[in-house]
């Protein structure tokens, strides 16, 4: 199963758990419908329209709403603990969750269960839970920006809000960041740094860097970091290597952004239309 954790800035969306599909420009989930967004959503509408390139895939999302007081991330933490261990996961993706150390172990104890660990990704709150719980290494892949790879890189900050200001300086270089949280064993196994220029690194140091094409716009665009982790997700889960599947994506995210000409009005959903259309670009030219 290639599923999706997360939630959804609604509060008065339950807990709800089926097949993900794309209906017009909106979400369905289990008879429910999602606007196409910034967060979780945008995150799911990459997948879907990656997965259109792909192959048919079932995306199956865990997902809840909520306003940042964390109900509905403790009600999706419940769910997976007592029901985890009946579920065959392939890949999860974890998403938009406010970060609960006590839940995310409860999680990873139940996934050290299984016979097969699945493939885990983690960006935002669920990856700064396992940055704060000192199991980072058992992730396949992060997603941060700069600031939470900073946070990533602070070995004395126990929440992100203490990050110590001279590593969030300016002068500092994204490799260092980079060596410096591999070095206290901050980070997954795979980094995929979003920013101007997005880098793919292991413990081995920067892997792969991506800074082209440009569209300039959507450095201010909200959800472009969602699109980008819903595209190696689903390209991971059909088997590629994390390291390229981050460096496909990367380029993609970047080509859906440059066809759709944005402009400072321009929503995340004109970016994931064009996503199809990148991605069998990127694969047909062989630009990875």
């Amino acid at each position: 199963m290639l599923a999706v954790v997360g939630t959804v800035p609604d509060p008065n969306f339950p807990l709800t758990v089926g097949r993900v599909d794309m209906v017009e420009n909106r979400l369905s989930i289990d008879g429910k419908y999602v606007r196409v967004n910034r967060g979780t959503p945008a995150l799911l509408g990459a997948m879907v329209n990656t997965l259109k390139v792909l192959g048919s895939r079932d995306i199956t999302g865990f997902i809840a709403g909520d306003i940042g007081l964390g109900d509905g991330s403790r009600e999706l933490y419940r769910y997976l603990v007592e029901n985890g261990p009946q579920i065959d996961f392939d890949t999860i993706v974890f998403h938009y969750l406010q970060p609960d150390v006590d839940w995310h172990n409860r999680i990873l104890f139940m996934l050290n269960d299984f016979q097969e660990k699945p493939m885990l990704i983690a960006d935002a709150g669920f990856m700064y839970a396992a940055k704060m719980s000192g199991q980072a290494q058992f992730y396949d892949l992060f997603t941060p920006d700069v600031g939470e790879l900073s946070f990533l890189a602070d070995e004395a900050a126990p929440h992100p809000f203490y990050t110590r200001g001279f590593i969030l300086h300016d002068d500092n270089k994204i490799p260092d960041l980079i060596s410096r949280a591999y070095l206290h064993g901050n980070a997954a196994k795979n980094l995929l740094v979003k920013g101007a220029t997005d880098f793919i690194a292991d413990k081995n140091g920067v892997v792969f860097s991506v800074n082209s094409p440009i569209a300039e716009a959507m450095e201010a665009m909200g959800g472009t970091g969602d699109t980008i982790t819903g595209i190696v997700t689903a390209l991971a889960d059909t088997g590629i290597q994390v390291s390229k599947a981050a460096k496909i994506a990367a380029k993609v995210n970047r080509l859906a952004g440059f066809f759709a000409k944005p402009t400072p009005a321009t929503q995340v959903g004109e970016i994931i239309r064009h996503i199809p259309q990148a991605l069998e670009k990127i694969l047909k030219e062989s630009y990875v």
